[in-house]
């Protein structure tokens, strides 16, 4: 029997060698097995049976901000990934994007349905009036570090930025969510630690091979946390999250950034 986890396995992805990251989990093997052990049996993120919970008007108001800032988040996470194929350095790293682009696409799906469940009859009107303006500045900001071809500097906004803060997000909002959130958010989650573990294995290896590399992204990661950060306390507020929690979710998103190395 191997000893080397399946990708349904809740596995710590940062914890394993480099080199067996890069050879098994950028593959589309185990992609496909992801997928299968994340969604199987499962209609739009959620098994089935899960009832909707009563929710009262106000709180039903809050969880439809907050899911409209998602949907940003995972748009731009969407046309990130995508663009980020282009201008990829090699096969292995544009294999693995397009899988990534994948997970972006299904991600918005099921949030655009759970929006729709929650009585939201034009969600594409619903997350232009409830987006945290802050969140967009971010996402334009994203794109335009892709279009320009810059790898590391879009990546790391990308792959660490911005999947470090929905991780942070998204968890954090489970803890209270009611079921059929919960358990949407948590699945996005596991697609979110294979992204983040993507980027910090692709960079990781550049900056050890390149150190200067940290002094070019050092302005770029000071001026996304700022929008990080505001983007937070915007839609944090938009959806009822109290001040204690939005400072939470800031420690739990540097943290993880903080993997790399930047201060």
């Amino acid at each position: 029997m191997s000893d080397t986890p399946g990708p349904s396995e809740e596995v710590d992805l940062h914890a394993r060698d480099p080199e067996w990251f890069r050879e098994h989990v950028q593959s589309f093997q185990f992609w496909f097995e992801a997928v299968e052990g994340y969604l199987g049996g499962l209609d739009h993120g959620r098994p089935p049976e899960i009832p909707e919970a009563p929710l009262s008007g106000i709180e039903r108001a809050r969880l439809v901000t907050a899911l409209c800032n998602y949907c940003v988040g995972e748009t731009a996470a969407l046309e990130g990934a995508g663009g980020l194929i282009r201008i990829a350095p090699n096969r292995e790293t544009k294999i693995f994007l397009s899988t990534q682009t994948v997970d972006e696409g299904r991600h918005l799906e099921v949030l655009i349905h759970r929006l729709r469940e929650l009585g939201v009859e034009d969600p594409e009107a619903e997350i232009r009036a409830r987006a945290a303006p802050a969140l967009l500045a971010f996402k334009d900001r994203l794109l335009d570090l892709v279009a320009r071809g810059d790898w590391e500097a879009a990546l790391f906004a990308q792959n660490v930025i911005l999947e470090s803060m929905e991780f942070a997000v998204f968890q954090n909002h489970a803890r209270t969510a009611d079921p059929r959130t919960h358990e949407v958010l948590m699945r996005i989650v596991k697609d979110e630690r294979r992204h983040i573990g993507f980027g910090e294995n692709e960079l990781g290896r550049r900056l050890r091979a390149e150190p200067s590399l940290r002094t070019r992204l050092h302005p770029v990661r000071q001026e996304l946390d700022r929008l990080v950060i505001a983007a937070f306390d915007e839609g944090g507020a938009g959806s009822g999250a109290s001040p204690r929690e939005r400072e939470e979710i800031t420690r739990a998103y540097l943290h993880a950034v903080k993997r790399l190395g930047f201060e």
